[in-house]
């Protein structure tokens, strides 16, 4: 059987810039064959750009066309003019599969909308390391069994929805304190105790899961000298020939610096088709991209790629443009305001306290604390901001609020001694150095990392994330109106 000579760029995932196609970037992905962009927040203007954007990438790429976004719910979301979903840890809190697969699937039908047909969700990741910096909320539970449970229900919702879903990060990203965008994190565990945390999630939904998204980390214990995403002995040992899985395998960015600072865009994509992958996500700037393409191409034609493993890969990438066609479909407005009430039902499913918290009478003097404003860290959209903050306070009848440039440097020794119940308000995703240690708020709004619990002896309220939804279900606590059923998912006291 004769097998077709794959053009490299079939197998590179770029980005572009910009919230409409030039012609210049048009004329590249047209030179290079390329199949697959991935868009971000700064490539997302009013719904209708964006759908025209999409539109005119699948003319250009033409079938087979696969186009990605981030929208796994909670702070990782750049659509956010979609209904905005809950993050894994707040479904993680109401522990209600139901909603996580009615969830997912409004997700699914809201990107679908747009164009899409490839969502890099939902997060396999067990978070049982509360320092790490990336993927806390985001993560469903420090409980294996029930990352797998509830993620495997949201991926049924959005595959049900007609969008082809990606987990990630494989193996696991739960148990680091470095941050794979900026620095190489390593996870030293054996197999076994691999096997049993975050391997687990992974290995339970390999059959259900179409697509599948490496991690820029070292497992030494596996392969002392690659991260995962460019292991032989993970991807193709582990994943493809023990397991047996047979769906994509794509890699997480290149330009992430785990990868870029050690092996740069051209012998990283040649390692990862090697090592077991099907696409490189060559995201940068166009040389990079460049470097990354002619590079495929360099080892084709050594043969340090073979045809037979390029063809593998093409043919499973088609595969997932065949059974996730792209192209926009009609999102109702009713079915949209369905969708909304449900992301805002979901969120106060998952709202949680801990160390019996009691809300402040509405008459009650208040002071409230938090930080000016949070911008979008290039992973996480940008945080609530104080007015957000402030508006959480409208049905008080005295609120004094101190707005600090960095929540970091209050000076609690500072604070007036005048009987106001102080309420800080954690807006940022950074845990607390050992300053925090002698804050002593008389109640602690936790509205990203939960994990800040940690670092202020306080009672708290956790919500998860900062959508509407959550800073809804706040406020109604707050106001006495609505409880807090949600059961934390993660360990939040000593």
């Amino acid at each position: 059987m004769s097998i077709s000579v794959v053009q490299p760029g079939r197998l590179v995932m770029v980005d572009i810039r910009g919230t409409a196609l030039g012609e210049a970037q048009a004329a590249f992905l047209r030179r290079h064959h390329i199949r697959a962009v991935c868009l971000f927040r700064h490539n997302l203007g009013t719904e209708a750009e964006v759908k025209r954007l999409t539109s005119d990438l699948r003319a250009v790429m033409g079938e087979g066309a696969l186009i990605g976004i981030d929208q796994e719910g909670g702070s990782v979301v750049r659509a956010t003019f979609l209904p905005q979903a809950p993050a894994a840890m707040a479904l993680g809190a109401s522990g209600d599969t139901a909603l996580a697969e009615a969830v997912g699937e409004a997700v699914g039908r809201g990107v679908r909308s747009l164009g899409f047909n490839w969502d890099f969700a939902p997060v396999l990741d067990v978070n049982n390391n509360p320092a790490n910096p990336v993927i806390a909320e985001r993560s469903f539970s420090e409980d294996p069994a029930e990352v797998a449970r509830l993620a495997g229900a949201w991926m049924r919702g959005a595959l049900q929805a007609g969008v082809a879903c990606c987990v990630k990060h494989f193996p696991g990203h739960g148990d680091t304190h470095m941050d794979s965008h900026s620095h190489l994190p390593v996870v030293d565990k054996p197999l076994s105790a691999l096997q049993t945390l975050e391997l687990r999630p992974f290995h339970e939904l390999k059959n259900d899961a179409p697509a599948m998204m490496t991690a820029h980390i070292v497992y030494p214990q596996l392969d002392p000298e690659h991260p995962a995403t460019l292991s032989r002995k993970i991807l193709g040992g582990i994943l493809r020939d023990a397991w047996g899985y047979e769906g994509v395998v794509i890699t997480d960015s290149l330009v992430m610096k785990a990868i870029y600072d050690h092996y740069g865009h051209d012998r990283a994509a040649v390692l990862a088709l090697q090592a077991g992958a099907d696409m490189v996500m060559a995201l940068g700037s166009e040389a990079d991209q460049t470097t990354a393409i002619e590079a495929i191409a360099k080892a084709q034609a050594s043969g340090a790629l073979t045809e037979v493993q390029l063809a593998r890969a093409n043919a499973r990438l088609d595969a997932l443009a065949v059974r996730f066609p792209a192209g926009a479909t009609v999102y109702g407005a009713s079915q949209r305001k369905a969708d909304d009430a449900l992301m805002h039902r979901a969120w106060a499913a998952g709202l949680t306290v801990i160390g019996a918290p009691a809300a402040p009478a509405r008459q009650r003097v208040l002071r409230v604390i938090t930080q000016r404003s949070v911008p979008c860290d290039g992973v996480s959209e940008a945080g609530p901001s104080a007015e957000q903050v402030a508006q959480l306070f409208d049905g008080f009848t005295d609120v004094d609020v101190l707005a600090l440039d960095d929540l970091q440097s209050l000076d609690w020794s500072m604070l007036p001694a005048d009987g106001r119940f102080t309420v800080l308000a954690s807006n940022h995703r950074d845990r607390y150095g050992a300053q925090a240690q002698a804050w002593r708020p008389d109640l602690h709004l936790v509205l990203w990392n939960p994990f800040q619990v940690l670092d202020i002896a306080a009672p708290a309220l956790v919500s998860w994330g900062y959508a509407n939804g959550a800073l809804e279900a706040v406020r109604a606590w707050l106001e006495g109106r609505a409880p807090a059923p949600g059961h934390s998912p993660v360990r939040l006291s000593d």
